[in-house]
Order: structure tokens, then C-alpha cells, then sequence
């Protein structure tokens, strides 16, 4: 194994976190899935699997245009979601450059006409390229939905999982730490694995 992280696109056979079915924002930050053995699975990989999983949320129509521009918007989008999340569950304060571009995305979406301007005929009004409008109306929910999440009585059930290599996000139920039974095993065995390992030594 060399240590580098090698990312995939198939999406992973692992439920939903607790909260994703609650909240979208969960849903993007929990898109980049780190398993173990150093895989990481992006389901916002290509510009085609950004578009499967906005369709499947209804963020998006299918089959939509989606260009890598577009995608890279999305996935930087939920790296300060996640840089928010990280900072509510430490309890630091939050990174200025992570608030400033959710507010940023919760903004996006025009409510008029822009002012345009072309180089020969002049100004003239008109929306954005439609594809962009998607997309821009898919980060501004996405961030109203963090935001939501983040400022409602939810963000104290809001934890990591606990079970490592996992980094995704849910929200806790009871005493649950982990975002699935695999991970839950996972942690379970770990633990025990390192008291055997103590006993061992003793």
C-alpha cells in the first residue's frame, strides 16, 4: 500500500447517516466517504455523478448539463460545510473563509434579470446560463439547509462518526456515535482488539 488515498466514484454500500433523510447539507457533507484502506469514494466525483445526485434530491433536473465548473462549485460548497460541522461538534469557533461562502451560496440566486454587456451591440438584460441558475439555486438550498441545521435545536444531536477511518456526519440518536452498523462493528471490534492487545502486553 503506498498511503495514497485513491478516490472512486461507485457509491459505497453503506446507508444513509442518521439526519441525511432530515437535512440535504448532511447528505453533501457526508458525498465524500473515506473507507477503509485509504479509499475515498466522491459521489460528486464527475460533473455526470454531480448531476445523478442533484436529480436525486430534486435539486436539479436530470440529465441537466453539468459541467465541471459546476461540480467543482458543489464540492467546494461541501468542504466548508464540513469545515462548519467540524467546528459546532468541537465547539471552535468557525474558519471566517467557510462562513463567509455559505453566506456567499445563500445569495447566489438572482432575483432579476442581470445587467449584461456585450461588446458590440451594448447592454441589454438577462438571467444567467441555465445550468448555472441550477446550480445556484441547488447551493443556495444546500446552504440555507446547513445553515438551518447549524442554528436549530438539531445542531446539539450533530456529531462525527466514531467509528475511524469514517468521516461523515450524523446526527446522534441516544448514545450513537456511528453513522452505520458496519462502523458501529467496526469500533466495537477495535476496542476490543486493543484490550486484548493490553492484556496481552501485561
Amino acid at each position: 500500500m503506498s498511503g495514497v488515498e485513491e478516490t472512486a466514484t461507485i457509491e459505497p454500500d453503506l446507508p444513509y447517516a442518521p439526519g441525511e433523510d432530515q437535512y440535504l447539507s448532511l447528505a453533501l457533507a457526508n458525498s465524500a466517504i473515506t473507507l477503509p484502506g485509504g479509499h475515498v469514494v466522491d459521489l460528486l466525483g464527475t460533473p455526470a455523478a454531480t448531476n445523478d445526485w442533484l436529480a436525486e434530491r430534486d435539486l436539479a433536473p436530470a440529465g441537466t448539463d453539468m459541467r465541471e465548473m459546476c461540480a467543482t462549485q458543489l464540492r467546494s460548497l461541501r468542504e466548508q460545510i464540513r469545515a462548519l460541522f467540524a467546528s459546532r461538534v468541537d465547539g471552535l469557533p468557525p474558519l471566517p473563509a467557510a462562513l463567509s461562502a455559505l453566506n456567499d451560496a445563500l445569495t447566489r440566486v438572482p432575483t432579476a434579470p442581470l445587467l449584461q454587456w456585450d461588446d458590440s451591440t451594448g447592454p441589454y438584460r438577462a438571467a444567467p446560463h441555465p445550468t448555472t441558475q441550477v446550480v445556484d439555486h441547488a447551493l443556495a438550498i444546500l446552504a440555507a439547509d446547513a445553515a438551518d441545521l447549524l442554528a436549530g435545536s438539531d445542531a446539539e444531536r450533530l456529531t462525527a462518526c466514531g467509528s475511524d477511518p469514517c468521516n461523515r456526519y450524523l446526527l446522534r440518536r441516544g448514545r450513537r456515535h456511528w453513522c452505520s452498523t458496519r462502523c458501529g462493528d467496526r469500533a466495537r471490534a477495535a476496542r476490543a482488539y486493543a484490550r486484548r492487545t493490553r492484556g496481552d502486553a501485561g
